[in-house]
């Protein structure tokens, strides 16, 4: 062991060559740093010749044989292999550095890329497993929404992904969403209460949800807005996403936080008249959420956005926008009357006494638990029932002023496309209108009609260098909107109390039952009375404007279904029938009788059927007051029937007879033939 040890002692001295002095050596070291910093060590082991390792790579070459049988190795990879070899030892240093520079650039970006099937598959399984998680302890994963918002905010994220993200972060919310309001609390008196550690683990999950879900709805309004860019077909797809996300979050949490915010979006894309996917999703949303609010906070929110909307742009919207009011729950539950300004409630009337129940024995000690349970039960009442009724009701006269005030402005200002809308909006709502209101309201509705009556001359008095389709369509719309402010006129005073109606009403609707009355014959010979404006049941004509601008995105007709034939029909009944009128004169009944008769020779067969339905209910109800159009045995008059007069009253109708009636039995439909014969029955039997 001694040896070996005294040989681990041994020194080796410096020769004396390299022996200098201490100051020496410093200058040495210091020049040898300074100068490796310039030094580029892989470079130059880049640069070596690996002619060993090529050679090699020869020696493994296969032969190939001749044509002349001789087995001989290639010397074209050779020559090659050798050229380059002298290539490189030729070359400047320097030239190689900078393509071996350039190359490593161009290669080290690019890198092994994935298949974007693949980050979609990835991105579905980290997705889903934050979904499963969040699910799971909500409390416990909170912080995983972010990222799920991390996916949407990154710009480098492919817009598939991104929808996946959007489209989870709305499931999970659905899921994980209270079914109560989260009240934002400051940070100072979080700090400053006093409360249980449970409470505060509750409320710092309700402000981490609150906060997630803030920033998804701005997420969502950033991408709705979207850019101006109309070629971009990846934010058009994120923009459809996005208001598809909106939509669903607002028919099932309607009563979480944001509310407000989720509308704007809805009320900003029904702002635009061009109607695609998105416009109909928005609309059919808003309609849904008209129809299931129980409360009217919601439907009183979004009408008061629409409203202002409405008129900011000058109600310069899609019809369709407005036909949403007519999805209101107030149209069938909501009892008071009201106008823009107003709301009078009816109050509710007690008649005689209510009778007395019988007592029964009750020790004190039960009538006091009696008194304590009924005074329970009276604030639970209160808190749940009463107080909801009435801000029901409160809500609704809101909204109901709201409606009434849009409607008006409208009508007001003459809008053309917004006139049917608006009008059958008003027929459908005239049971809620305040009579007090019911004057200015009539003048507004002859006035319009007096204004179409014009328009409609002054067309035809043209020379025709217009579009024919374009003069047909507004013909038929002229012609809805008299039919619809008629029926109007007539629903406001049908939609109140016969007893209130006759006493307190005096309203003189004698304007529009003659305009009905000169709209017959034009109406008769109308080739499309059959037909709907929006949707008519046969197929344009090749080559017009109508068949070239035919879009898939046709609105659904939920509301402004009804033809022109029907409208009449509800017109007629309303005149001839109603009983809020009082007694129809026998000239009236007689004078729409006989032209009633004579229109049907005219109408379409199923029009025909209508309208003979009509009579015959006419007949049944007041056969007494036209059997002299049938038997002018005993009736006394004198002077020519004059078919063609304005007024009903001038037309002098029981100086003809209903010769209409033996044409119609020779009608080629038997069931028109049928409906004379039924008519023909009901007078005889009225004048034995």
């Amino acid at each position: 062991m001694a040896p070996s040890r005294a040989t681990k002692r041994i020194r080796l001295s410096p020769s004396d060559d390299e022996a200098s002095p201490a100051p020496k050596s410093a200058t040495i070291k210091q020049n040898f740093y300074s100068n490796a910093a310039e030094w580029d060590l892989e470079q130059d082991y880049e640069q070596r010749p690996r002619k060993g390792k090529k050679k090699a790579q020869e020696k493994t070459r296969l032969p190939i044989k001749t044509s002349e049988g001789l087995v001989q190795v290639s010397e074209s990879d050779d020559a090659a292999a050798g050229d380059a070899d002298s290539f490189l030892d030729s070359d400047s240093e320097n030239d190689s550095a900078e393509k071996e520079d350039e190359e490593e650039k161009e290669e080290k970006p690019a890198g092994p890329k994935v298949p974007l099937k693949v980050q979609v598959v990835q991105a579905k399984e980290e997705m889903a497993h934050i979904a499963m998680l969040i699910n799971e302890d909500p409390e416990e994963h909170i912080k995983l929404f972010r990222k799920l918002a991390d996916y949407v905010d990154k710009t480098s994220t492919h817009p598939a992904i991104k929808k996946l993200a959007l489209a989870t972060q709305a499931a999970i919310f659905k899921d994980v969403i209270p079914g109560y309001r989260i009240r934002p609390i400051a940070e100072e008196v979080g700090k400053n209460e006093k409360i249980s550690k449970e409470v505060r683990q509750l409320r710092g999950f309700e402000q981490s949800l609150l906060s997630s879900y803030v920033h998804y709805v701005q997420q969502l309004t950033t991408l709705c807005r979207g850019s101006r860019q109309r070629n971009n077909k990846d934010e058009a797809g994120l923009r459809t996403v996005a208001v598809g996300c909106v939509c669903n979050m607002l028919i099932a949490v309607p009563h979480f936080n944001q509310r407000l915010e989720l509308l704007k979006i809805l009320v900003n894309r029904l702002s635009k008249r061009r109607v695609d996917t998105d416009f109909v999703k928005c609309r059919e949303t808003m309609e849904e959420i008209f129809a299931k609010d129980d409360d009217g906070i919601v439907s009183l929110e979004a009408v008061g956005l629409l409203s202002k909307m409405m008129k900011a742009k000058d109600f310069h919207v899609h019809e369709s926008t407005l036909d949403t009011f007519l999805h209101l729950r107030l149209l069938a539950e909501f009892s008071s009357k009201g106008s823009r300004d107003r709301v009078d409630r009816e109050e509710p009337e007690t008649y005689g006494k209510k009778g007395k129940n019988k007592k029964e024995f009750r020790t004190k000690k039960e009538r006091k638990v009696e008194k304590e349970r009924k005074a329970v039960a009276k604030d639970m009442q209160e808190a749940d029932a009463l107080v909801s009724h009435e801000a029901r009701e409160r809500n609704q006269a809101e909204t109901l002023k709201l409606v009434f005030g849009t409607y008006f402005r409208i009508l007001k200002l003459r809008h053309p496309k917004l006139m049917g809308a608006v009008l059958e909006g008003l027929a459908k709502y005239a049971h809620l209108i305040n009579q007090n209101f019911f004057g200015d309201l009539l003048e507004a509705l002859k006035d319009l009609i007096a204004r179409l009556e014009i328009e409609d001359n002054l067309d035809n008095g043209d020379d025709g260098d217009e579009d024919d389709n374009d003069e047909e369509l507004t013909a038929r719309q002229s012609t809805r909107e008299v039919l619809l402010c008629t029926i109007t006129a007539f629903a406001l005073l049908e939609g109140q109390d016969a007893s209130k109606a006759a006493s307190s009403l005096h309203l003189d609707l004698s304007f529009f039952i003659t305009h009905l009355y000169r709209a017959l014959y034009p109406l008769s010979t109308n080739s499309d009375i059959e037909y709907n404006p929006e949707k008519a049941l046969r197929l344009p004509d090749p080559g017009t404007r109508q068949a070239d601008n035919n879009t898939t995105f046709q609105r659904r007709n939920k509301v402004n279904f009804q033809t022109p034939m029907v409208l009449l029909l509800r017109c007629l009944q309303s005149t001839l029938l109603a009983r809020n009128l009082g007694t129809v004169p026998p000239m009236r009944l007689a004078g729409f009788t006989k032209r009633l008769m004579t229109t049907a020779l005219q109408l379409p067969e199923k029009s025909s059927i209508a309208a003979l339905a009509l009579l015959g209910k006419v007949a049944k109800q007041h056969g007494h007051k036209v059997a002299p159009l049938w038997n002018t045995e005993e009736r006394k008059g004198d002077g020519v029937f004059n078919p063609v007069a304005v007024d009903v009253e001038q037309s002098n109708v029981f100086a003809g007879t209903v010769w209409e009636g033996e044409l119609l039995r020779l009608h080629y439909c038997p069931e028109v033939r049928s409906a004379a014969l039924d008519i023909d029955k009901l007078i005889a039997s009225t004048g034995r």
